[in-house]
């Protein structure tokens, strides 16, 4: 098979910090399965990614030279595959504004060489890009439905067992083998669900879709969940979700609000966190751009908290509208805490916000990951001391115009 190559396109992956910090851009979850996972199902292969040095060692790139590179912020649709199946060596499929979407190479190629050597076939319809991180919210209802249908054709949904689970739609809900469902409300008329291996949804549950359960799940009980969320593998949620991603192994166990959200991988958001994803005047919401430094116009209304891996909040913590928080952040506090939060930060907006020692935050990325199970393994390690270095120059920025 031939080999396919995912490759970080330096732009976007700048642009979608602080998720990438700590994963390629094809390791992002948008729908039910990560991008990576959407081109493996799509269009076989021998897969790897191409992505920034400090990253390979925990994803390892192509030991191979050549084959077919894929923007690894695209997701695959019916006529762009055709696009890209038709490409020979030497050719590069490009967006009408000159975004490389995929090439053909003899060799080697890195995306800091540019395609100026590559012939161009320009790809006339519109593509599904995560140019931005608001583009992991905003796309996910529909790749949600796109998911959906590529992972349940031609097969039979597990029956819903218990007597006072009840589905509006039963036909375009799936569930599958090991998933327990108690006491549940399961809306479909608005969008497909999809409930996964092993996963749990608890009694008194009621969800809106489109919606997805990840492998080895929970819903806690109670738990609000309205129309474009997804749950990732091995997450458990509770209280009020809205239009909000968890990657994988992230924890909201406790009641509190959750809006146009995107949530990393092993996160905490402690009892009765709440985030705001509306302004008061109803304008577009501003978001850091790591790119910039600066507040960015993200031209959406909705716009909620984007936390970075391994970060936690504590009990009572409030998130104004739009806010970014980095990599492996503890924060905590009285009032709303601030718009910003840089990676490996300590504290909130009233007690003040220190550095996160290094050491200490290895710790407990090594005790988080243990109690799920998961080892904290040499290239973990590795991987988060780069990140610390990489993002001391953004801590304890001020921002203003919020």
């Amino acid at each position: 098979m031939e080999n396919i190559i995912l490759f970080d396109d330096p732009i976007i992956r700048i642009d979608l910090l602080p998720f990438t910090f700590t994963r390629p851009v094809a390791h992002i979850r948008c729908g039910i399965t990560t991008l990576y996972e959407k081109w493996e199902t799509a269009l076989p292969g021998n897969y790897s990614v191409l992505t920034a040095g400090y990253l390979s060692g925990k994803f390892p790139p192509a030991v191979a030279s050549g084959g077919l590179y894929v923007n690894g912020a695209l997701c695959p649709e019916t006529a762009l595959l055709e696009a890209v199946r038709r490409l020979e060596t030497g050719e590069v499929l490009l967006t009408p504004d000159g975004t490389a979407l995929a090439l053909r190479s003899a060799g080697q190629w890195e995306p800091d060489q540019g395609v100026d050597g590559f012939a161009a076939v320009v790809f006339q319809e519109e593509v599904t890009l995560l140019r931005k991180k608001w583009d992991i919210t905003r796309l996910n209802g529909a790749q949600i439905g796109a998911d959906f249908r590529q992972l349940t054709h031609g097969r039979v949904s597990e029956p819903v067992a218990d007597p006072f689970t009840h589905c509006y739609r039963p036909d375009q809900v799936f569930i599958e083998k090991g998933a327990v469902l108690r006491a549940a409300i399961l809306n479909a008329e608005s969008g497909p669900i999809y409930i996964g291996k092993n996963a749990v949804v608890q009694e008194g549950s009621t969800i809106q879709g489109p919606f997805a359960l990840g492998e080895g799940a929970i819903l806690s009980q109670g738990a609000k969940i309205r129309p474009g969320t997804t749950i990732g593998p091995f997450c458990k949620v509770g209280g009020e979700v809205s239009s909000s991603v968890f990657f994988a192994r992230s924890n909201k166990g406790h009641d509190g609000y959750l809006g146009n959200s995107v949530i990393g991988e092993w996160c905490n958001l402690g009892a009765n966190t709440n985030n705001s994803n509306l302004k008061n005047d109803y304008k577009t919401v501003k978001l850091f751009s790591h790119a910039t430094r600066e507040l960015e116009d993200t031209g959406q209304v909705f716009c909620g908290l984007f936390m970075g891996d391994y970060s936690k909040s504590g009990i009572n913590t409030m998130f104004i509208t739009g806010t970014v928080t980095g990599v492996h952040v503890n924060v905590f506090g009285a009032g709303f805490q601030e718009k910003f939060i840089p990676s490996f930060s300590w504290g909130g907006k009233a007690e003040g916000i220190c550095t996160y020692r290094l050491d200490k935050a290895l710790s407990v990325a090594r005790e988080t990951m243990n109690h799920k199970g998961v080892t904290f393994a040499a290239s973990d390690e590795a991987l988060l001391r780069e990140v610390f270095e990489e993002t001391a120059v953004f801590r304890f920025q001020e921002l203003g115009d919020r």
